[in-house]
């Protein structure tokens, strides 16, 4: 039978399912609770850090148990879950903050070959690859995810450019025009099966998301009277992009700086697959009796309203808003709290996500009650 889906209608009503939502009442273009974003710049300090003490790398291993710990500490701060109100003109700061990143990024990559470079050992290059691969993956493809929703043209450049630096250019078309249709099927490389452990999930999402991706690109030029191996295809130039990055590593900095791109790509892809696991594991879209699938609802995605994650991450972990609206920008993510809760931020569920008789342990259950117990009204209108 056809695979049908029903599509989330744009600008969903959620209010009444979330008890931190208030009133679209007017609000100041920017508040002090935004600032809180500034902490993803100060993020990019961390890999100079290490280098600069000597520890590159090495220290980057506890990065997510700092996270995870920071996120226990903090908690929630309801305060900060005051989205801004949406559809409405957007201050400036929320986009600049944005290209700021992406500037720093580039630059944070060329430091890094140029110090290769000046020490051409591979073992130096696979630890600067770790430190660095946290930033790339973290912040990096985070921040390319949020522009890669935008309609701007600048935007999608920009969010195609942070993702070639990671060799992981195909996310754009999948993510976008894959993911967001096929969620919570079982035609979606991106969504985590019940009992699938993170290990199993990882070569199925990575080779799945990059095939679907070309398929995607192979339709709509074949709808345009092309080819697939065509100028017009974007997995061309994503893949072509990336090969040239690797190429000017190498020339720059020998082999160890071919190892040190590649490597610190497959760290911060592999950071993505784990986000990507923890967002949707075990929950799946239904059939009704006619075989279509129900469409997208807040139930299909696992929330988090940490207040430290939600500040590093551009509020990522408001997933479920995401989904029932994904023209929605950051700072006007809403926190749904009838939808699935996460027992910790996401870097907390990552590291429970490397363990797997752990992580279910502790999120199989979750999983059959978040598919067996439906909030009443939950269904996006």
């Amino acid at each position: 039978m056809a695979l049908r889906l029903q599509h989330p209608a744009p600008d969903a009503k959620l209010d009444s399912m979330n008890t931190r939502t208030f009133p679209s009442l007017p609000r100041a273009p920017f508040a002090l609770q935004d600032a809180r974003h500034l902490l993803v710049l100060a993020m990019l300090a961390l890999p100079v850090a290490g280098h600069l003490s000597g520890t590159s790398g090495k220290l980057s291993l506890l990065f997510l148990v700092v996270v995870a710990a920071i996120d226990a500490v903090i908690g929630v701060r309801p305060a900060a879950s005051t989205p801004h109100v949406w559809p409405a003109t957007r201050h400036a700061w929320f986009s600049g903050f944005l290209y700021a990143y992406v500037f720093l990024h580039m630059a944070l990559l060329v430091w890094s070959i140029a110090i290769v470079a000046s020490n051409p050992s591979i073992e130096d290059a696979l630890w600067r690859a770790v430190s660095i691969g946290f930033v790339t993956g973290t912040f990096g493809i985070t921040i390319a995810h949020e522009l890669g929703h935008r309609p701007s043209r600048l935007d999608r450049v920009l969010s195609q450019l942070l993702l070639v630096t990671v060799c992981y250019g195909h996310f754009y078309v999948e993510h976008n025009r894959g993911h967001h249709a096929r969620v919570g099927t079982l035609s979606d490389p991106a969504t985590a099966r019940f009992g699938e452990s993170f290990f199993r999930f990882y070569p199925r999402t990575v080779v799945g998301s990059f095939t679907h991706a070309w398929r995607l690109e192979a339709m709509r030029l074949e709808t345009q009277g092309g080819r697939a191996w065509s100028p017009g295809n974007r997995i061309v130039w994503h893949v072509g992009a990336a090969l040239l990055l690797c190429t000017i590593a190498w020339l720059v900095a020998g082999l160890a700086g071919l190892v040190f791109f590649v490597f610190q790509s497959v760290v911060a892809f592999t950071l993505l697959e784990l986000v990507n696991y923890v967002e949707h594991y075990g929950l799946e879209r239904k059939r009704d009796a006619t075989g279509r699938i129900e469409r997208v609802e807040p139930h299909h995605s696992w929330n988090s309203d940490t207040w430290f994650g939600n500040a590093i991450l551009v509020n990522l972990q408001r997933h479920s808003d995401h989904h029932a609206d994904s023209s929605r920008p950051y700072e006007a993510l809403r926190s749904i709290d009838a939808a699935p809760q996460l027992p910790a931020g996401y870097a907390g569920m990552i590291l429970l996500a490397l363990l797997p008789p752990l992580w279910f342990r502790v999120m199989d259950g979750r999983a059959l009650a978040a598919s067996v117990s439906v909030p009443a009204g939950s269904g996006i209108n």
